[in-house]
């Protein structure tokens, strides 16, 4: 099994100015090719995701590019997604989803946090990839009635989406 690497207030410092410094990079791409969109969305977000989710609730890390899951908390095994837009796209009915929203000004929250199964069933169809996609707002209503036992707890603050956080 991979080492496990827990993150510290300094690196999360690290990777939120360096977040900074790529949205002031996507401005200055999107300023001079008007119509085209430049989220930061994939890999590198993807990983910032994970990183994030690994400091903010203790999650073990597996190594990048393992299939369904991404670590694992207390014997839960752990699906992270993180965006910048309306959707996120899940590949398969993970064991739990937490899913983070990352506003422009670098700061994230928590938009969904809890079994995958709902979030999986609610999903639009599966496209050409095998991939579903699920809109923040209906993340946003399932999350609203998880009993407290079916969360994982954070081990340092974040605050909860909103509607009017939304990029």
């Amino acid at each position: 099994m991979a080492e496990l690497i827990h993150y510290n207030r300094e690196s999360m410092d690290l990777i939120h100015n360096k977040v900074l410094e790529l949205v002031r990079i996507v401005s200055e791409l999107e300023t001079a090719f008007p119509g085209r969109h430049f989220t930061l969305d994939g890999h590198l977000v993807g990983s910032i995701g994970e990183v994030m989710a690994a400091y903010y609730y203790g999650i073990d890390l597996y190594t990048a590019s393992t299939k369904l899951h991404d670590g694992q908390v207390s014997g839960r095994k752990v699906q992270i997604k993180i965006t910048q837009q309306d959707n996120v796209m899940i590949s398969g009915e993970p064991d739990y989803l937490i899913v983070l929203y990352l506003k422009r000004d670098g700061n994230v929250y928590e938009v969904y946090n809890r079994p995958g199964k709902e979030p999986w069933e609610s999903a639009g169809k599966t496209d050409s990839h095998n991939n579903r996609h699920v809109r923040v707002n209906k993340l946003m209503e399932l999350d609203k009635s998880v009993p407290v036992e079916e969360r994982i707890n954070p081990i340092h603050t974040i605050e909860k989406m909103k509607r009017e956080y939304k990029n």
